[in-house]
């Protein structure tokens, strides 16, 4: 398995990169995600992810470990293969995925072209623990109970249309002004001043 590459960017384009790595170009698949964050850069580095195949060897690339093991995730998900993926990932970032898994809004990954209501409903159900066992921010300095109320209001956030980014921008703020908010709602009440 090839883990990663390090080298010259020689072709970037939506679809996938070509990576020169001691006169051997690597052509790697991408993600829009991917493919914008490399934007600027001429070399660097390249998380892979390889699939095996009867016809062919195919190298997925990613520009962190997040969407790395997130793609990772989708795969072991029934019905989901390495194109589908792809594709869901170019359709929406990372945080945007786990706040739909997490609110089980399945309607929302339905809309991703290739994935169907069985799917988007599969990729839900086989995830949610993944998701919560992985997200990011799950320690920190106001305990458990405050814990719980923050990913209470940004799942809440995620459904009132605002990304997770934004969610924890608005929440840290209001965490700030009022270190000890009462409830769920009360925080999500202060947070949405800040949106």
């Amino acid at each position: 398995m090839i883990a990663y590459l390090s080298g010259q960017f020689t072709v970037k384009n939506p679809a996938y990169m070509v990576v020169e790595c001691n006169g051997v170009g690597y052509q790697v698949h991408i993600s829009l995600a991917t493919y914008s964050k490399i934007q600027g850069m001429e070399k660097g580095r390249i998380h892979t992810y390889m699939v095996v195949r009867e016809d062919a060897q195919l190298l997925f690339g990613f520009a962190d470990e997040t969407e790395k093991n997130m793609f990772v995730n989708l795969l072991s998900v029934q019905g989901v293969g390495p194109n589908t993926a792809r594709m869901i990932l170019s359709s929406m970032n990372v945080d945007e995925l786990e706040q739909a898994i997490l609110s089980e809004n399945d309607p929302l990954i339905q809309k991703i072209k290739g994935v169907g209501p069985k799917t988007a409903k599969r990729i839900v159900i086989d995830l949610k623990d993944k998701v919560v066992k992985g997200s990011p921010g799950t320690e920190n300095s106001f305990g458990v109970s405050h814990n719980t109320i923050k990913e209470e209001a940004l799942i809440a956030l995620a459904m009132l249309g605002f990304s997770r980014q934004q969610g924890e921008k608005a929440i840290a703020a209001a965490l700030k002004n009022s270190p000890n908010p009462v409830d769920v709602e009360n925080l999500i009440k202060l947070a949405l001043k800040n949106l």
